[in-house]
């Protein structure tokens, strides 16, 4: 075997760049003689989402891989989409397929023969057909009802073999062709939200009622209520705070903050006091509709840990605490 020699190695800053090169070429098409085609397999996506078809996306080896990756990009962003693989599908998957469906195939060669002998099953199912190829004269361009360019100058790799600058333009295809359509359906971050419930995407997007604190939790004194019941009420509910209220209307709170500082400057006075004596009559308030980051950015901004949250008319739904909001981040 011929050695390599010392100058066919890419340094990994070279590696990059081929694969920085390839992704400007992809825009470059996608600004070009591509666009007409990609806004033709946005459409069929967008069909089949209307006639309850789902994407099935499908590929062999490295280009596996990254079906598989758009398949959950699709699916988390508001199209539902599977990952078929071709091996498993000629030896009885192929029965997920339903009518309907369309089907995106990433092959790099386009002649990968476990996708090939999927095509006559999708011609006869009438299965549209996207692709995601680097050669548009291939078997798999060729049988496509829309076939999206891929090909690269050359893989980052020194033997110009390993898939490496051809997978990287075949997931930043996906992605775009996910947003794209998530874009045309007018994908909300609400929308977002509920696709992800759990770790901190879920609790980013989560909404205020969704962490807040109700019903027997709230803490509640009304205006006349002496300070030695209010301090009790704010011990038993745990949340350094209690409301005010008068007929569910929000009053006023009181915090530990403003009860040390009432301590500090009335000394013992400070408990023949009422509800309505010691509170804060302009509090911070939020809906329950937004979203708990600006609830986070509310309690930053004005270094508090509580809010109160109300109606339109002013009536206490709740009460969301800093602790409650761990884990969120600002957007």
């Amino acid at each position: 075997m011929k050695p390599q020699k010392e100058d066919d190695c890419l340094t990994p800053a070279a590696l990059v760049r081929t694969e920085a090169a390839a992704l400007e070429a992809l825009a470059a098409r996608l600004e070009g003689p591509m666009a007409r085609d990609f806004e033709r397999a946005v459409d069929l996506i967008l069909h089949c989402g209307e006639t309850n078809g789902r994407v099935v996306v499908t590929g062999m080896g490295k280009s596996g891989i990254i079906a598989q990756k758009i398949a959950a990009t699709l699916s988390s962003t508001g199209s539902p989409a599977l990952f078929l693989h071709p091996a498993e599908a000629v030896h009885g998957d192929v029965g997920v397929l339903m009518r309907g469906d369309v089907v995106v195939a990433l092959s790099a060669s386009g002649e990968t023969d476990e996708i090939l002998r999927l095509l006559a099953t999708l011609k006869r199912k009438g299965d549209a057909l996207i692709s995601f190829c680097c050669r548009l004269d291939s078997t798999l361009a060729q049988a496509s009802d829309v076939v999206l360019d891929c090909g690269v100058a050359r893989e980052a790799c020194a033997l110009n073999l390993a898939p490496t600058a051809s997978t990287t333009s075949m997931l930043a295809l996906g992605d775009a062709l996910a947003i794209a359509v998530s874009l045309r359906k007018g994908f909300r971050a609400e929308d977002f939200a509920a696709l992800h419930p759990g770790g901190k995407l879920g609790k980013q997007l989560a909404k205020v009622r969704e962490l807040m604190h109700a019903g027997a939790a709230v803490p509640i004194v009304t205006t006349a209520t002496p300070m030695t019941d209010v301090i009790f009420e704010m011990s038993s509910k745990k949340l350094g705070m209690t409301t005010v209220q008068e007929k569910g209307r929000l009053r006023g709170v009181i915090s530990d903050g403003d009860l040390r500082r009432l301590l500090e400057r009335d000394g013992g006075a400070a408990l023949s006091k009422t509800a309505g004596e010691a509170m804060n009559a302009h509090p911070s308030t939020i809906f329950a509709a937004e979203l708990a980051a600006k609830a986070l950015a509310i309690l930053e901004e004005r270094k508090i840990t509580s809010l109160v949250v109300v109606d339109d008319e002013g009536q206490v739904e709740g009460v969301v605490h800093l602790h409650d909001l761990w884990g969120v981040e600002l957007i």
